[in-house]
């Protein structure tokens, strides 16, 4: 799951959805540095990567793309299950899209002092250039691709070119993403309700 999928699943509370982004910024040293309720959120993002990619429907979905670029399929299908939410966001939330991303970019800018370097570097872009909602458009979703590809320090070609096993396996992706997401949601609400009983 990319940041849009991330963030929904963390929807409850601005802090919670902080807590989801920085799951991808952190090391595994923030024990007590956030509070409780961002902390949990960044160890669910971590659950739910780690669902997520042992998930027969995704593990289905990578053997779709070409053997030698399969390596790099996770990092595609991250991004693509963020367009393919975005495609069906009335589906899963009853506030707009537009809404849900502009209060999430509102949280972002007004925190931006506790996030880590890397991530503080970026709001800025992440906001002006519409990040998250960039993915609701299938160029939006190429253009995160390539953007990523950019930070490999080789194979991004590689990566790219799995946009092509994307466009030739288009509906069969939406379909698991259809499949795969409402057991994610009860997963990741799972998790959580575990922690919270549990005081983690």
């Amino acid at each position: 799951m990319n940041y849009l999928a991330h963030i929904y699943l963390a929807r409850h509370s601005d802090r919670a959805m902080l807590g989801a982004m920085l799951g991808d910024f952190v090391k595994a040293d923030f024990a007590g540095k956030y509070g409780a309720e961002v902390e949990t959120e960044i160890l669910i993002h971590r659950k739910v990567d780690a669902y997520t990619d042992s998930h027969p429907v995704v593990k289905a979905a990578r053997q779709k793309f070409e053997s030698g670029r399969r390596r790099f399929a996770g990092i595609v299908l991250d991004v693509f299950y963020d367009h393919a939410l975005a495609q069906n966001w009335s589906s899963y939330c009853g506030i707009p899209l537009d809404d849900f991303i502009g209060d999430f970019y509102r949280a972002l800018l007004e925190n931006r002092a506790l996030l880590p370097q890397r991530l503080a570097e970026i709001v800025p872009m992440i906001v002006d250039e519409d990040w998250l909602g960039s993915y609701r458009d299938i160029a939006g979703f190429e253009t995160t691709v390539r953007r990523i590809s950019r930070r490999l320090s080789r194979n991004g070609d590689l990566l790219r070119d799995g946009l092509l096993d994307v466009r030739e396996n288009y509906a069969f992706l939406c379909d698991g993403f259809d499949e795969f997401f409402p057991q994610l949601i009860r997963f990741a609400e799972a998790q959580r309700a575990s922690m919270q009983a549990s005081g983690s």
